[in-house]
């Protein structure tokens, strides 16, 4: 039983070959990424969804995984590594219930979702085939010498008018993590603002394929 409220959505094709885990941003809910699937799931019919709630309720409504803190908080590195070990058991069981390796895995994050992705992504025994983050980055750049276990492929996408979370942030994470050796790319989306739209789909639904395409031909 997940210690999460989750939604789950089978492959289209009946087999899944793939999992995409979705970690929504603060005062969301599952069901908000969930919809990405919506877009996404036709162009991927051996892919199995899953979005789980946060543990914690906001005072606002929809839920959280960290707290609601100022971009560059060094709080957030610390609320990040309090809510891992229950993230990583969830994906753990995930996985293990459609009969999938970790490194069948992508990650999706959104704003704090990103945050997780990111911090989860990195700290896998074994590297997820992606991690897919919108308006979001890293947080804790200067622990990952000592505590990155895994190098994924990481795509960065964010609106250039985010208000919420700056575009700078995105362009220092891209920095930091090509810096870990870690292969990343960032997509700034003119005129965007912290939120996910078409186009912001579309770099989603090529980089996770393109990613699947070539953990399926090299292996993890």
């Amino acid at each position: 039983m997940s210690a999460f409220n989750t939604l789950r959505r089978p492959a289209a094709s009946g087999k899944a070959e793939w999992l995409v885990a979705f970690l929504h941003g603060y005062g969301s809910s599952g069901a908000e990424l969930m919809s990405f699937a919506d877009y996404w799931q036709s162009s991927m019919p051996d892919v199995a969804f899953v979005a789980p709630d946060g543990p914690a309720p906001t005072k606002d409504g929809g839920f959280q995984w960290i707290g609601k803190r100022p971009a560059g908080d060094p709080r957030l590195y610390d609320d990040a590594v309090e809510a891992a070990p229950a993230l990583h058991n969830f994906l753990d069981a995930e996985l293990a219930q459609i009969n999938l390796g970790p490194e069948r895995l992508a990650l999706v994050g959104f704003s704090q979702g990103t945050v997780m992705a990111l911090h989860l992504g990195l700290r896998r025994a074994v590297a997820p085939a992606a991690v897919l983050g919108y308006s979001g980055g890293l947080v804790g750049a200067d622990k990952l010498k000592d505590e990155i276990r895994s190098k994924p492929p990481v795509m960065l996408v964010h609106g250039e008018q985010d208000a919420l979370a700056p575009v700078y942030g995105m362009m220092a994470s891209v920095k930091a993590l090509s810096e870990a050796g870690i292969v990343c790319q960032g997509v700034p989306i003119p005129g965007l603002g912290h939120e996910v739209n078409a186009d912001a789909l579309i770099y989603g639904a090529r980089f996770l394929l393109s990613a699947f395409a070539f953990r399926e031909k090299h292996g993890a």
